[in-house]
């Protein structure tokens, strides 16, 4: 199942500096190895913002779930979920 996903961070002003770089330490290795499984197919930086469009590739509504919540940033996350779905005028899935 394919997903559209927007993140949007809001890390706190008063956050520890090393706490910070910590944090975002982790978020960066848990993602990447999300990418390197296939999972987490495409991420998209949202120009001027601490954003991102992803697309994800999972079984399902509650691996999506699992595998955001376990971000290490998803306590200071907004995040937008759109599943997707196949257009039939797409002439790479056109039959």
């Amino acid at each position: 199942m394919l997903y559209h996903v927007r993140m949007d961070v809001r890390l706190p002003a008063g956050l520890d500096p090393q706490e910070r770089v910590a944090l975002i330490s982790r978020e960066k290795e848990y993602s990447q190895d999300l990418q390197r499984s296939g999972k987490w197919p495409h991420i998209w930086r949202i120009v001027g913002e601490y954003a991102n469009y992803s697309i994800f590739d999972v079984d399902s509504h509650d691996e999506l779930h699992q595998i955001l919540s376990g971000l290490p940033l998803f306590p200071f996350m907004s995040i937008a979920v759109t599943p997707l779905a196949a257009h039939p005028s797409d002439i790479a899935v056109a039959v």
